[in-house]
């Protein structure tokens, strides 16, 4: 399925509720801009939920990969989740079965994905790839999984584990090969398969073979990524040559800043949320270890949480300087490139 397919099926979400939900947040968002105070008027048009934060690889910017979290590791439940579609399920249009962790870890990801496409949400996940076994693969399909990103950060197995520390790149084409020959004979037109590749120092010598072998496996799209660094500032290994696919800049002093202008405005503060496995609500997927607690969804509903003055707090500080936030310090919203 082509770019312009899946954007077919991404529309033909949309319901008069969610559009009317949508233009409430749009609204709410450019007139909190324009009076420096924040109303909210709607609820998420989407969002991510984390099925697990365990991890089987040991990626060096992830916390997952790191084992650095200070938060527990764990499953998302069934019933929390269950809970959060049954209250947003008519107005949200975008789900992301991803944050932290390897979403096919949790032994009832396929169902979850299955309730929420029921319920016509637009649903989507990131994944290693390493568990696309042809159960698993079938499970998907079947699930009703709308866009599957599937992480190859090098094209050789010497590029590919210098990031994906202890995978085997022979293991995601096989997972790959595997969901494709799937789909097919299922005749099924999802889930949408993009490859994304995390450009690195290590790697970005193979954009151009990433690309010839997604042509020839047959995968609809190549995402280029930039890369987050956590401490940037003296530089790093990992930050490529090619300045199109960094998300910083070096100074002449030899120290490294962001590119990005730190603007007091987000629309994602409007627009989107994550929860956490065990039903945090944060506002950003920058809150890698969710350190901005907006409030629990096993003692309130979402849409307290959401409208709370605690929310509007936080999306107040930001409208009144960005930069006293920790998470935005190092944000890059937008540095995904579409080859």
């Amino acid at each position: 399925m082509r770019l312009y397919e899946d954007r077919l099926n991404l529309l033909s979400k949309l319901t008069l509720q969610r559009a009317m939900n949508g233009a409430g947040i749009w609204s709410s968002y450019h007139a909190s801009r324009i009076t420096g105070s924040p109303a909210i008027s709607g609820l998420p048009m989407s969002m991510s939920i984390e099925p697990t934060t365990s991890c089987n690889l040991r990626c060096p910017e992830c916390p997952s990969g790191l084992r650095s979290f200070t938060r527990p590791t764990g499953m998302l439940s069934e019933e929390v989740f269950r809970h959060v579609m049954d209250e947003l399920g008519g107005k949200l249009s975008y789900l992301t079965f991803y944050f932290q962790g390897e979403p096919y870890l949790h032994p009832k990801f396929t169902e979850m994905v299955a309730y929420a496409s029921a319920k016509g949400i637009y649903t989507a996940t990131s994944t290693n790839a390493h568990f696309l076994t042809e159960e698993n693969a079938r499970k998907t399909i079947e699930s009703g999984l709308d866009r599957l990103i599937i992480s190859i950060d090098g094209t050789t197995q010497d590029t590919y584990q210098a990031y994906r520390v202890g995978g085997s790149l022979e293991k995601v084409l096989e997972g790959t090969r595997t969901i494709l020959r799937l789909r097919k004979e299922m005749k099924s037109v999802t889930p949408h398969i993009v490859f994304q590749f995390l450009v690195v120092k290590p790697n970005e010598h193979q954009i151009p073979h990433v690309q010839e072998l997604a042509r020839k496996l047959g995968v609809d799209r190549v995402a280029l990524k930039t890369a987050q660094i956590y401490d940037f500032q003296s530089g790093s290994p990992l930050i490529p040559d090619q300045d199109a696919y960094s998300r910083y800049r070096k100074n002449d002093d030899g120290t490294y800043a962001i590119k990005n202008a730190l603007s007091n405005q987000c629309w994602k503060m409007w627009h989107s949320c994550v929860i956490t496995w065990d039903g945090k609500v944060v506002p950003c997927c920058f809150d890698k270890d969710a350190h901005h607690v907006m409030g629990d969804v096993k003692t309130s509903t979402f849409r307290e949480i959401w409208l709370s003055d605690q929310y509007n707090a936080f999306r107040s500080t930001l409208l009144r300087s960005r930069s006293d936030i920790d998470m935005c310090r190092n944000c890059t919203e937008g540095t995904k490139v579409w080859a």
